[in-house]
């Protein structure tokens, strides 16, 4: 028994509701920190203002991947996780522009990120479980179109609105009219895609998924693992804990001894003190035969992840690293290195971060085009090497913004946004097609979400180290974190020749 293969508007349908989830994460990318800063925070202060989106990825995506992977309903499998994702992220796109105050903004952002990782998070399991391995290449492409065309419209839109007559300024404090009006159509759009996707499309049950895997010929080995194993595993996940907090508590005393950027406690506590618990619970569980539970699946199956997965991992982190400086810094660059203010009630700043905007458009509709046109290079190449190029472009168009003197539509808004828009096709696509071919459809979400690791670990890396960076060697400049950003993605591309692709991975049952 196999899946049928599907014809190309009903790959149509089942990505369309990327349309509306990259318009959320769009407006959220380029708007942000023109919020904060609108609102009162200083620029060394915003990266660790955004801690929250990485972080909250961190903890919902690998636990909707797990639960989806285990639900079946009246609706579907992965659909009741789009839907109430849409429902919840659509309100805090409503609610976000309206922020009084600064605490309030980063706790919106908080809650509107962990909304939108409910709604996407199945979606790229959603392609595994409904499309043949030879259309999953053509799956994920799809969705990387939808990401293009969502973020091409949504970066345009504060633009657009101030062309139409809407107040493109407003007092100190206040979040300009076209900003509000742009995250208001968000969330609307969010809502009514994912609708499409959940009326339109149609999931496998349990059991029809349960029999294309019998008659996969791609062999993947189950391991039982016996009570002495989890004991063994229990004691070492116990010791490496206790050192990872160690580890958080020295770090924690010396950015409080010598007084350093408070950024880095994302680092020492939110991050090696976290995953120093989070060690130190499995082993206890494990020490104790409490081991049929989903924290210590996670937990072991992050430890023994599948080769390929454990090779795109760095690949990831550099890539990642790279999209969070640009995401959070490319605002406060443009307006400070290229327009030379940080008044946020001037005409220069507003005209930059509307440029911005542009910018922002232009590398999503690169990314749309850049998305077919990437497999039909990979054919004739390999994956790998197609990804190495595609990154390589991406660095080079993040660094060429430092060169930048006249800000011209072509000079600005294009020529470095090429390359960019090349690479943002290729890390939304040829990852995922590579290791979904890898993963068994009882574990897709499940990987998934642990593959999110590899997102956001590096966005809560870049959120605690690029402010002391910037602020301690470049002063406190952002355009240089651009900089970091550029030779960050060409490190990525060259850590992707090392991929080697498997065709077996062991499964903890």
């Amino acid at each position: 028994m196999e899946k049928r293969k599907l014809n190309f508007w009903q790959i149509w349908n089942m990505s369309f509701g990327f349309l509306g989830i990259q318009m959320g994460f769009a407006l959220q990318n380029s708007n942000v920190s023109r919020i904060f800063q609108t609102l009162g925070a200083n620029i060394d202060d915003i990266p660790i203002l955004w801690v929250a989106a990485p972080m909250t990825g961190l903890i919902i995506q690998p636990i909707v991947g797990y639960f989806s992977d285990r639900t079946w309903t009246k609706l579907g499998r992965r659909k009741p996780y789009f839907l109430v994702g849409a429902i919840l992220a659509s309100a805090a796109l409503f609610i976000m522009p309206n922020s009084p105050v600064l605490w309030f903004a980063a706790g919106m952002l908080w809650i509107m990120d962990a909304s939108i990782n409910v709604s996407m998070e199945p979606f790229r399991a959603f392609v595994g479980d409904n499309l043949p391995e030879k259309q999953r290449t053509m799956g994920f492409a799809m969705q990387s179109f939808f990401i293009g065309i969502g973020a091409y419209f949504a970066s345009k839109l504060p633009l657009i609105f101030t062309h139409l007559g809407v107040q493109n300024t407003a007092p100190l404090g206040i979040i300009p009219d076209s900003v509000k009006y742009s995250f208001y159509f968000g969330g609307v759009a969010f809502l009514a895609t994912v609708l499409w996707t959940v009326i339109f499309s149609k999931e496998y049950s349990p059991e029809e998924l349960e029999a294309f895997e019998k008659h996969k010929e791609t062999t993947f080995v189950k391991e039982e693992y016996s009570a002495d194993w989890y004991l063994a595993n229990g004691k070492s996940h116990f010791t490496k804990g206790i050192l990872f907090l160690v580890v958080s508590a020295l770090f924690s005393f010396a950015i409080y001894e010598y007084d350093l950027k408070k950024d880095l406690y994302v680092l020492a506590i939110g991050l090696i003190g976290l995953g120093g618990l989070a060690m130190l619970v499995s082993g206890v569980m494990q020490k104790n035969n409490n081991t049929k539970n989903g924290f210590v699946t996670i937990m072991n199956d992050f430890q023994f992840m599948p080769k390929i997965m454990k090779q795109l991992a760095w690949v990831q982190f550099f890539s990642w690293f790279a999209l969070f400086s640009m995401w959070i810094y490319t605002t406060l660059a443009v307006t400070q290195h290229i327009y030379g203010t940080t008044d946020t009630t001037s005409e220069p700043y507003n005209t930059g971060a509307n440029q911005v905007g542009e910018m922002f458009a232009n590398y999503n509709l690169i990314a749309a085009i850049a998305a077919f046109l990437l497999p039909v290079l990979a054919k004739y190449t390999s994956t790998k090497f197609t990804h190495f190029i595609a990154l390589v472009c991406g660095g080079l168009g993040l660094i060429s913004i430092y060169f930048i003197q006249e800000p011209t539509a072509f000079t600005m808004e294009w020529l470095p946004m090429i390359g960019v828009g090349i690479a943002w096709a290729s890390i939304l696509s040829i990852p995922y097609a590579m290791l979904s071919g890898s993963l068994p459809s009882n574990k897709m979400g499940y990987y998934m979400g642990v593959f999110n690791f590899f997102i956001v670990i590096p966005q809560l890396v870049a959120a605690s180290i690029l402010g002391f960076l910037v602020s301690k060697f470049f002063d406190s400049e952002p355009i240089y974190a651009l900089l970091i950003g550029g030779a960050s993605m060409i490190i990525a591309g060259i850590l992707s020749l090392t991929i080697n692709e498997e065709s077996k991975i062991t499964i903890n049952e």
